[in-house]
């Protein structure tokens, strides 16, 4: 009876090959990275993501002792620099930028099906850093104050715009919250939609919109320079850096503090490991940089790395809290 011939039969020469192409893979990976790694952020430039992953990029690129070329690749709320992300392959060489508006609010408003990805689809790093959220205003307002706005929004309910990036981001979802705390309608502002952070600031700043409420870290200068009036903030206490802004408890509007950014490292799916490892070694080591530390704070971050698993768990969270919230303003991105 003729049997078919099996690898021992066809011997060493394949063992051996399979054995070479193992170890060089092992050896590749072991000396992680050889070559430059591309972190996509995706949202456009100048804006608080692509601060975020400059700012990382410093600190990494002189533990790694490689270039990290950062890429920005806007559009469809931070989907198509996701999806590409996790089209790449997992070897540690294209990472992800992540932010609470692509990795938890969106997946939490659209079925994977249609987004293409579920919030956990990815490989977890670790966070790097939450973001307070800041209503603005132009200085020349005449809203000195939220509970101004909040008048003549109910005043005028559908005259007044803000800026956002998309109904899938804190810049919709906290002014949503606030008509909904002073018992308005969705359409009692009108949200123009913009690119990015920096382009929602922008727009405050050449009056096209009435009001935004961004992530601190896309502000703060322009605050500082008093460029922009903050009528209040999402955070639990006063922020250190303007501890004049009242808190949205204070002005009578606590269910705005569900709404706070934040970045995080992510990785393809089943990223290699020791890429892994190695990345979590540097966001320790950019934890206790005092660089890292004072560039966060120059644009609104605090810093908060914590591990692969506690980062899970934290977006875990962030994703529930986001569709729980959706569905109760009927934010249906479907």
């Amino acid at each position: 009876m003729q049997t078919t011939p099996t690898l021992k039969v066809l011997g060493p020469s394949l063992a051996g090959a399979l054995a070479l192409t193992a170890a060089t893979a092992h050896a590749q990976t072991q000396n992680y990275p050889v070559k430059p790694v591309s972190i996509i952020v995706p949202f456009s430039a100048g804006g608080d993501a692509d601060q975020s992953a400059r700012n990382l990029m410093v600190t990494a690129q002189e533990l790694l002792k490689q270039p990290i070329v950062i890429v920005n690749r806007p559009g469809a709320n931070g989907a198509i620099g996701s999806q590409a992300v996790l089209a790449a392959p997992p070897d540690g060489y294209t990472l992800l930028l992540a932010r609470v508006g692509s990795q938890a609010i969106l997946p939490a408003l659209k079925p994977p099906a249609t987004l293409k990805y579920a919030w956990n689809d990815f490989t977890f790093i670790g966070l790097l850093e939450v973001n307070p959220v800041v209503c603005v205003v132009h200085p020349d307002s005449p809203y000195k104050t939220l509970s101004d706005l909040s008048k003549a929004l109910k005043a005028q309910p559908g005259k007044l715009n803000y800026a956002s990036s998309g109904p899938a981001t804190v810049q919709n979802f906290a002014p949503q919250v606030l008509l909904q705390s002073l018992k308005l309608k969705p359409d009692a502002a009108v949200g123009v939609q913009y690119k990015g952070g920096s382009e929602v600031a922008m727009a405050v700043l050449t009056r096209d919109v009435d009001f935004a409420c961004n992530n601190l870290s896309s502000m703060a200068g322009n605050i500082s320079g008093g460029k922009l009036r903050a009528l209040v903030t999402t955070t639990t206490e006063r922020l250190k850096q303007f501890p004049s802004v009242p808190t949205a408890s204070e002005e009578g509007h606590p269910d705005m503090e569900a709404v706070v950014g934040w970045s995080a490292l992510y990785g393809p799916a089943r990223m290699e490991p020791e890429a892994v490892k190695r990345w979590v070694d540097v966001l320790n080591k950019a934890a206790a940089d005092p660089r890292w530390i004072t560039a966060n704070g120059t644009y609104g971050g605090i810093p908060r790395v914590i591990s692969p698993a506690e980062t899970e768990k934290f977006v875990n969270v962030s994703f529930n809290l986001y569709q729980k919230l959706g569905q109760k303003l009927g934010i249906d991105l479907n």
